[in-house]
């Protein structure tokens, strides 16, 4: 049986022990729901203290057990809201400006990006987001005839569907709709609508696949 030799941080205070936990739930919330009692006693609180002081100075809504890390940045002035659905975890260092609408069960990792600009940004259920993904829900005017920053600023929206699974480093262009079940690889730039179930990649993205032709998953 191992011993505190084999496991020094055993010798370490407590409060330093649940300091890392903390960092290490900042990077990896999908940890969070795993928890088990011992660690929920810290972990609750914290993280109920967190939501609610984002919420009394934003239009912040959280749904139940959402994760949100100490880094993470959302912003929403009202009639710009971000909804947080139930089960939902928000990774260290992502940038959120509402409007925003998450559903359940979704993973965002860290160092995410998303401006719903005015139309907004819509993530389906149980959605995974990779890290440093970007989602930009609006564009500027590209008239040769004046500055970029004098023209006017668009915006058309972005929506995924459920089941959705955007690889690290994508980045979704404004009025792109990603249908359900859909996977986007990783570093992948999306300019057009990606139907349901299709394996899309690249710069720009197109299809490389679909998840129908993938053998079936069968637990056990």
């Amino acid at each position: 049986m191992a011993n505190d030799i084999d496991r020094p941080w055993r010798n370490y205070p407590p409060e330093q022990l649940i300091e890392q936990h903390k960092q290490r739930l900042n990077f990896m919330p999908w940890l969070y729901p795993s928890l088990k009692a011992k660690a929920l006693a810290w972990a609750l609180p914290w993280q109920q203290s967190l939501q609610a002081r984002l919420s009394a100075f934003e239009t912040v809504h959280f749904g139940e057990r959402c994760f949100i890390a100490e880094t993470a940045r959302l912003f929403a002035e009202r009639g710009r809201d971000i909804v947080v659905g139930d089960g939902s975890h928000i990774g260290a260092d992502s940038f959120l400006h509402g409007p925003v609408r998450i559903g359940k069960g979704v993973g965002i990792n860290h160092g995410c990006s998303f401006d719903g600009g005015k139309l907004g940004i819509t993530i389906g259920d149980h959605c995974r987001i990779a890290a440093n993904v970007k989602i930009y829900a609006f564009n500027h005017g590209l008239g040769s005839n004046a500055l970029v920053v004098d023209q006017p600023v668009t915006s058309r929206g972005v929506t995924l569907g459920n089941d959705v699974w955007l690889g690290t480093g994508v980045s979704i262009c404004d009025g792109v709709e990603i249908g359900d079940h859909a996977v986007i690889g990783m570093g992948s730039v999306v300019t057009k609508a990606v139907p349901a179930y299709e394996i899309w990649a690249g710069n720009p993205a197109k299809k490389i696949g679909d998840r129908r032709d993938k053998p079936d998953y069968h637990p056990g």
